[in-house]
């Protein structure tokens, strides 16, 4: 599911709110995960999951096309750990 079609159906279910209160709403939401992860903290949403930042280490690497050494930097990347009642819903339990 895109945003948009995430807005839409929040909107939907919710007649009582405008459209641009929910776009609203969902971006503030977003804008506070990606915040959070950007310092270096964890979002934890209970049944869903949580969001937390993983650090790669500097390393040598490979160019594939040439196959010669590469200097890969230290990097941090997203990652999500799947909460149990999702990973019960997606096992049909």
């Amino acid at each position: 599911m895109i945003r948009s079609k995430l807005i839409d159906t929040i909107a939907a279910e919710n007649p009582h709110l405008y459209q641009r209160d929910v776009e609203k709403i969902v971006n503030t939401i977003f804008d506070r995960i990606i915040d959070a992860m950007a310092d270096g903290d964890r979002v934890e949403l209970r049944g869903f999951g949580a969001f937390s930042v993983k650090k790669r280490d500097a390393r040598l690497g490979r160019n594939p096309r040439t196959g010669d050494a590469v200097q890969v930097d230290e990097k941090h990347v997203p990652f999500f750990k799947t909460g149990k009642l999702l990973r019960d819903r997606l096992n049909g339990k």
